[in-house]
């Protein structure tokens, strides 16, 4: 499987993630195509553009034009947020709605879910910055790719993404990140932007997530356009489970969004329909 490892030269966090992924031997310059740098080991290629990464659409098809074979792709990256909390995230790409910073309006990128969860365990096994947050974050931003893409991220301020230990255990887990597991892929629906609820349960259970749908993209949809966001994230991410964090709402919004999820086709997992996660 052939990896694209996609630095932009705009973000502080991605240079510092790469520049310790590829810090031991055996990278090989393969040159450029006017626009992207390219290197490689083994199955994994970096790709370094000028631009900024979440605007710059089809970058699969660039890579696979240059003559790079393309399976995944992962973005290293800076995340901000207002509350400048510092942490270590993952998270699918694309828009529900519209698309206010990058990729299309209403259209989800293939997600990564297996690699991603499993990038989520390593993360908090490596991780010795206790003042650090370890969470999903919810779908959201560009580019619009049509490979699987995750997005693994420093945030939320400048304070925080020149770290060089946090870019150090980014470095690490991208090095590591296994193959594949076997457990079930379920998309997410329901809480908060930073997916507490789906967070805790990969951290403790055999299950991978993809799309995750929060409360702010439901708020005041009409049924025919959850569905359509149920519909769209399962069926990207290759799924017909998925799970409710059903203590974010009310019993009468819990009740509405499992009938239209099952309409969308969706099964409802809970949490005692996963095996416990075993770390080595």
């Amino acid at each position: 499987m052939s990896r694209l490892i996609v630095c932009c030269e705009k973000d502080l966090a991605s240079m510092n993630i790469v520049a310790a992924l590829t810090a031991g031997d055996g990278w090989a310059d393969c040159g450029d195509d006017g626009y992207a740098r390219y290197s490689a080991r083994g199955n994994d290629v970096v790709m370094c553009i000028p631009d900024l990464h979440i605007f710059a659409d089809g970058l699969d098809r660039r890579a696979e034009e240059f003559g790079v074979k393309v399976d995944s792709v992962v973005f290293p990256s800076e995340h901000e947020a207002a509350s400048g909390i510092p942490a270590l995230t993952v998270h699918s790409v694309g828009n529900f709605h519209e698309a206010e910073i990058g990729g299309r309006a209403q259209t989800l990128v293939p997600p990564s879910p297996t690699a991603a969860s499993d990038a989520l365990r390593l993360i908090r096994r490596y991780s010795r910055l206790s003042s650090f947050n370890i969470c999903y974050e919810a779908t959201h931003h560009g580019p619009y790719l049509e490979k699987p893409t995750y997005f693994i991220e420093i945030g939320s301020s400048a304070a925080n993404w020149g770290n060089l230990e946090a870019a150090s255990v980014h470095a690490r887990v991208l090095s590591e990140v296994p193959a594949g597991n076997d457990y079930p892929t379920v998309i997410g629906i329901g809480g908060g932007h930073y997916a507490p609820r789906f967070t805790e349960l990969a951290l403790s259970s055999q299950v991978n997530f993809g799309h995750i749908l929060p409360n702010y993209q439901l708020e005041g949809r009409n049924d025919e356009d959850i569905v359509r966001m149920i519909r769209m994230a399962a069926d990207v991410t290759g799924t017909k489970l998925a799970f409710l964090h059903r203590k974010s709402m009310n019993g009468p919004q819990v009740a509405r969004l499992v009938s239209l999820g099952e309409s969308a086709g969706c099964e409802f997992l809970r949490s005692e329909d996963f095996m416990p996660l075993v770390m080595n």
